[in-house]
């Protein structure tokens, strides 16, 4: 012990910092310079999953969640003012919602750059509007466990956050013209996150001269969302996209002119699949949702993301392209592709995809299997036509990754199409599918796959590779 007491405050207080709060509040029992050093730990994790650990059933104890309480007042009484960088607070119900306010205006107060909120009260919780007058965040993350609103006087408040570089919100419920008055109280904001956002308006724009980052999340198909009526993105900056929701019906403006990589999951509903599939679907007309001009506009989203590098799509993404197919645009830049397919989801905007990425180098594909049109044929091996692989012949891919292989036949005749289609590539990496059931559980039939696989690379003169899940390469999965 007293080796480690004749180590500087500054090395101890480090150490500290590596244990959990509770730990680290023992400490201070050891001698009076132990206290006063916790008094100084610069980060700080309040959990009360923690504290209740590991006996289930503890936190329904009489007097359990108060001790939780009590002792968080102790430990931020015992620190007195002394700065903090980091709290770290997680919470759920039973604990006193204005003690957990006290707690993040304590902090708030002591100058705090690093604040993370895992909130799991009900609705009528809110959070302390002192949060979003802070001169010294730079990190801030809300989790709710229910969608709130940021129910904040915007105007008298004088909301202003100019040291602020990363944003993550959970489970917000954000009026428009709140987000969009938000935004520019963060002059300096890089990275902003925003999963299963809820919008109380039907047109957005997301506008920062500063972000690089953006995810945007939606919460899926649920009878409280409403899809915008249109979204822009007015970010010049942005390196990185990922946007997730559903398809609104118009993208008035899309600035992304420095973007590297994007992540694309327009969602739709399997109603709206089959509209598009089918122009003549009875009750096209009658509901007003208009299919095609909400597909249609779609294009000039990827039309905004033209000079991306690396382009993740999802199967219902590459829906929306068959119905906007004369506005894609040319991918200049696109050097690699990755493509989610799945069975019940088509490929029609394969063939003008891959014509328009003139500088592709990796193409990916989780899953081969998809559903089979009479438009797909130019691009796979799943109807018979003359023209069939056309779209490929130009390619200058040299590589590509087939994630997810089962084995079946379909996926053989697929794989022989690429090596006979696509004309500059070299390497070939089939992963075999990991979960689920496979033609791989029969010794014999792995045999065959194996045997069939290498006759296809020595006639296409193309490496050919199956990894298996055992193999230390299947770690190692190329993607966008």
């Amino acid at each position: 012990m007293d080796r480690i007491s004749n180590l500087q405050d500054e090395l101890l207080c480090h150490v500290l910092s590596f244990l959990s709060v509770k730990e680290a509040a023992l400490t201070s029992v050891l001698a009076k310079r132990w206290r006063n050093l916790f008094a100084f730990v610069p980060t700080l994790e309040l959990d009360d999953s923690v504290f209740l650990h590991p006996e289930e059933g503890k936190r329904e104890r009489d007097g359990v969640l108060q001790s939780f309480m009590d002792f968080a007042d102790r430990v931020l009484a015992l620190q007195g003012d002394s700065p903090i960088k980091k709290l770290t607070l997680n919470v759920n119900s039973g604990v006193d919602s204005d003690r957990v306010n006290r707690w993040i205006r304590n902090v708030l107060q002591r100058g705090v750059s690093d604040l993370k909120l895992f909130i799991g009260f009900g609705d009528e919780y809110r959070l302390p509007p002192e949060i979003f007058v802070s001169k010294t965040l730079v990190k801030l993350l809300v989790k709710l466990s229910v969608f709130h609103g940021f129910d904040l006087d915007w105007h008298v408040l004088g909301i202003s956050l100019p040291m602020l570089t990363d944003l993550y919100l959970c489970s917000v419920e954000f009026c428009v013209d709140q987000f969009e008055m938000f935004l520019p109280t963060c002059p300096v904001l890089e990275t902003l996150l925003m999963r299963h956002i809820k919008w109380n308006n039907s047109n957005v724009t997301v506008s920062s001269a500063s972000l690089k980052k953006l995810i945007i999340e939606s919460n899926g198909w649920s009878e409280h969302f409403v899809n915008p009526k249109s979204i822009s993105f007015d970010t010049p900056s942005l390196v990185y996209f990922e946007y997730s929701d559903l398809v609104a019906e118009d993208y008035p403006k899309v600035n992304l002119t420095n973007l590297v990589m994007a992540r694309i999951d327009l969602q739709l509903t399997e109603d709206q699949i089959d509209r598009g599939r089918d122009p003549n679907i009875d009750g096209l007309e009658d509901d007003g949702d208009n299919v095609f001009l909400r597909f249609g506009n779609a294009g000039k989203l990827f039309s905004g993301v033209k000079n991306v590098q690396k382009l993740y799509l999802s199967s219902d993404s590459l829906e929306v392209l068959s119905l906007c197919c004369e506005s894609v645009p040319v991918f200049n830049n696109l050097k690699i592709l990755h493509i989610l397919s799945s069975e019940n989801r088509g490929w029609q905007a394969m063939p003008v995809l891959l014509k328009n990425c003139p500088h592709l180098e990796l193409l990916v594909f989780d899953g081969l299997l998809h559903h089979v049109t009479d438009r797909c044929g130019d691009a796979c091996d799943c109807v018979s036509r003359e023209d069939k692989g056309r779209s490929l012949t130009s390619s200058r891919v040299k590589m590509l990754c087939i994630n997810g292989f089962r084995g079946t036949l379909r996926e053989l005749k697929m794989i022989e199409h690429f090596l006979v289609s696509f004309p500059s590539l070299v390497v070939m990496q089939i992963f075999a599918e990991e979960k689920g059931h496979t033609f791989f559980e029969d010794p014999e039939m792995f045999k065959l796959v194996e045997e069939k696989l290498n006759i296809y690379g020595k006639l296409s003169s193309c490496d050919v590779k199956l990894v298996m899940p055992s193999d230390p390469l299947y770690k190692k999965k190329m993607t966008a």
